[in-house]
């Protein structure tokens, strides 16, 4: 098998193609720099600027699958132009290679794209599941999502099935909202924020690794919870990293207020709250090898 994936060299592309070559599958990637283009057997690199339009089709070549990861990351301050940077970053990839694809002859079955829980609405009680029906207006993160997703479905008019993930927060060692949540609990200046009652679904690196490559494996298509089977609150997740970290918590939680002065819009990554439900993907016979808060972190920062 052979898959092309976009975003391979991203903390969740890195660990994919790590999987990948674990189990024998060869990946094609695309990357906007021609620096980082290697032309191995089993990893090649191909050029695309999707701002301009261009890819290189050869990227297709003997490609059994889609691993769409590309897109740019939320966890920048959300002004006016960054906010349109995230959104057209997801449009204008998968418009991308849609459009390349069309008129050609190929032998792609399957795209793997991954999506985000930030479409479920901002909840202390409900316990979402895939089929939860949202609207563009809750956030803007909801409308990311909604836009990112629709465009994902134009690969089924080429005959393609179409996988989508929601991810929650990926706890990783090598880089993302875990370490810097670490940060300030090793100096022993960590605290939750707000009234830390929001639910975090969290999810091990690992795992979502193998949640990709047993959809992709299995040919499932339609939407699938990336997220841990049981959901935290903010103040457990950080009592819990201070705990396995042996570090003492002594300030009191941060407030919604300093936050959103020191952050802007994108303080709702913080305070959001969504619980949400991955019975559908274990329903398929996907096991989790990390179905705990507390083994995640010990695997991850012991």
């Amino acid at each position: 098998m052979r898959v092309l994936i976009t975003g391979a060299t991203g903390l969740i592309g890195a660990e994919i193609v790590k999987l990948c070559h674990k189990k024998a599958i060869k990946v094609n990637y695309l990357t906007t720099s021609k620096a980082k283009i290697e032309k191995r057997e089993n990893y090649k690199g191909f050029y695309w600027n999707p701002k301009s339009g261009d890819l290189d089709v050869d990227c297709f070549k003997d490609v059994d699958a889609i691993i769409h990861l590309a897109g740019a990351t939320v966890s920048k301050r959300w002004t006016p132009e960054y906010k349109k940077e995230i959104l057209n970053s997801r449009k204008e990839t998968t418009q991308l290679l849609v459009n390349a694809l069309k008129g050609e002859t190929h032998t792609i079955k399957q795209v793997v794209s991954a999506s985000a829980i930030g479409v479920y609405p901002d909840s202390l009680i409900n316990y979402y599941e895939e089929g939860f029906k949202t609207k563009d207006e809750n956030s803007f993160l909801t409308q990311v999502v909604h836009v990112w997703e629709n465009e994902l479905d134009a690969f089924k008019s080429l005959n393609i099935n179409v996988s989508k993930i929601r991810i929650g927060l990926v706890l990783s060692k090598k880089g993302g909202a875990l370490l810097e949540m670490v940060k300030p609990i090793k100096f022993g200046v960590g605290a939750a924020f707000g009234n830390g009652k929001q639910w975090q679904s969290w999810i091990h690196i690992k795992d979502l690794a193998n949640l990709f490559l047993y959809v992709l494996e299995h040919n499932l298509s339609g939407v699938y919870n990336g997220v841990a089977p049981n959901p935290v609150t903010n103040q457990e997740l950080t009592k819990t990293i201070a705990r396995v970290l042996n570090r003492p918590l002594l300030l009191p939680n941060i407030p919604k207020f300093f936050m959103k002065l020191v952050l802007g819009e994108m303080h709702a990554l913080l305070f959001e709250s969504q619980r949400v439900s991955c019975k559908k993907i274990e329903d398929k016979g996907f096991n989790f090898n990390y179905n705990y808060l507390e083994p995640a972190l010990k695997d991850l920062l012991i």
